[in-house]
């Protein structure tokens, strides 16, 4: 979904041969399963990508991402779905050695990138979940950034759903509701994403594993507890995208299956059940003519970046042409700081990676049922979320002081991460923020708490606190 495409309107040729090569593509990838045709490398690779929003000296959103980008000259920033979004990648990494300091040290400069290119164009970068002084008015259609295959997807979701406008309700503290006809308020969505590269024999164990920790992982990074001043869901970023881009319309006349999701089960035997449930289930989106050779799978890549489960299996190629298969992790929001984002993404690598080596697979052990509701459960309530974890009922917040940054721990070791790293990030950061109990959420609604409704002044003090690269346990209400 990264690339730009050609045009925004589509026939029923169009559809009918684009269904015809991701038919034939998929019985393709059928068959590179069936011969163990992917990369296979000693160490997993690693990578982010990092989400952000664009400020004005009000600390409102700025519709700026063509200047800013313009300015910042780099291949490692892009733009993202509305003109005051940007996002930061890095390059791929070997999960070994002092991996997520290197990674680190990149985002850093990258960042550095972003401070300078933001003042030529007299805007402030900054990263959030969701960005409290965000509203209705700001996320709207006349915002989206001026690419084809945005104005396409919007368009063709609101054909999926007969055009039919959306009623979005959030049952949080307070309770949001909204009707709108487009679907802008993904913009105010903003994530990480790490993408682990594994090999084809371990791919099920680590899609499953993924599944497992997505509900300490968003826990532990919750960062997005307010919507249009609403105080919702420690990471309302997740019921929000997944209303965002829903497949029925407010009288659900349609009954395809939502296009943003948990998932409807564990993996059996390979990624490729995933990719076959993508062609059963799913209408394309954007039925293009791709002229590429089946075997870079362009077509079924494209109808893949439509699907946005939480946790989601990825295609990509070897310098040599070689596919290979990774797992994108989707559930963590962006910030508070580059080094809190680091501490969330080893907790979320180690703790899978330990899981998907354990001698006897979690997913025998915890129904994927608990899984999913476990991750619900987490997403809404924080560290305070009561969760089924593996024979025992505990919050999330004892579990991991107990025994999940330990676990986590030995999942990096056993990756080969160097004992260094787990010290900064899990032993010393990780730790500390569930000592204290102070994630992202929890530092905003305490700010609220203390200083009364004033989300302008909350976005103020949360950018100055980012600024000095300080841990969010740190940060003083």
């Amino acid at each position: 979904m990264g690339e730009e495409i050609e045009r925004t309107e589509f026939t029923d040729a169009d559809r009918a041969a684009f269904a015809q090569r991701l038919a034939d593509e998929t019985a393709l990838l059928k068959q590179t399963f069936a011969e163990h045709g992917f990369a296979r490398l000693e160490k997993r690779v690693f990578g982010m990508e990092v989400e952000g929003w664009l400020l004005d000296k009000d600390h409102l959103p700025a519709p700026r991402n063509d200047d800013f980008l313009a300015a910042a000259q780099s291949e490692l920033l892009v733009e993202e779905l509305a003109q005051f979004n940007f996002e930061m990648n890095t390059t791929p990494h070997p999960l070994s050695g002092q991996v997520f300091l290197e990674i680190e040290r990149e985002l850093r400069r990258t960042w550095a990138r972003c401070r300078t290119a933001s003042r030529k164009v007299d805007v402030r970068p900054a990263v959030f979940g969701i960005l409290p002084t965000v509203r209705d008015e700001m996320l709207q259609p006349e915002y989206m950034s001026d690419r084809n295959r945005y104005r396409a997807l919007a368009d063709q979701i609101a054909r999926l759903r007969g055009h039919e406008p959306l009623r979005i309700v959030i049952n949080g503290y307070d309770v949001f509701e909204l009707k709108c006809d487009h679907i802008m308020l993904e913009a105010a969505c903003t994530s990480i994403q790490t993408h682990l590269q594994v090999n084809q024999e371990d791919a099920a164990r680590y899609m499953n594993a993924f599944m497992i920790v997505s509900a300490p992982s968003v826990a532990a990074s919750a960062n997005s507890p307010f919507l249009y001043g609403k105080a919702l869901w420690d990471e309302s970023r997740i019921p929000a995208f997944e209303r965002a881009l829903r497949a029925r319309g407010d009288n659900g006349a349609t009954a395809l299956p939502e296009r943003v999701t948990f998932g409807s089960g564990y993996v059996e035997a390979s990624l490729f059940e995933q990719f076959q449930e993508n062609i059963d289930l799913y209408p394309p989106l954007l039925p293009l003519r791709l002229d590429e050779p089946p075997a870079r799978f362009k077509h079924l890549r494209l109808h893949n970046g439509t699907l946005w489960r939480w946790n989601r299996p990825i295609i990509g190629f070897e310098d040599d042409g070689q596919p290979h298969l990774r797992i994108e992790h989707r559930v963590m929001p962006a910030g508070p700081t580059i080094i809190d984002m680091m501490a969330n993404a080893a907790f979320a690598i180690g703790l899978a990676v330990y899981y998907a080596n354990q001698d006897i697979p979690p997913e025998k052990l915890m129904s994927f049922e608990d899984a999913k509701h476990n991750f619900y459960e987490a997403a809404r309530d924080g560290l305070k979320a009561e969760i089924n974890w593996l024979g025992r009922r505990a919050s999330v917040q004892a579990l991991m002081l107990d025994q999940l940054i330990e676990e986590a721990c030995a999942g990096l070791a056993m990756a080969g991460v160097s004992e260094a790293d787990c010290e900064r990030y899990l032993s010393v950061v990780m730790h500390r923020r569930m000592l204290t109990g102070r994630t992202g959420a929890e530092w905003q609604r305490s700010f609220i708490d203390v200083h009364g409704a004033n989300f302008q002044a909350l976005t103020e003090a949360y950018v100055e606190n980012q600024m000095t690269g300080e841990p969010v346990h740190e940060w003083i209400v």
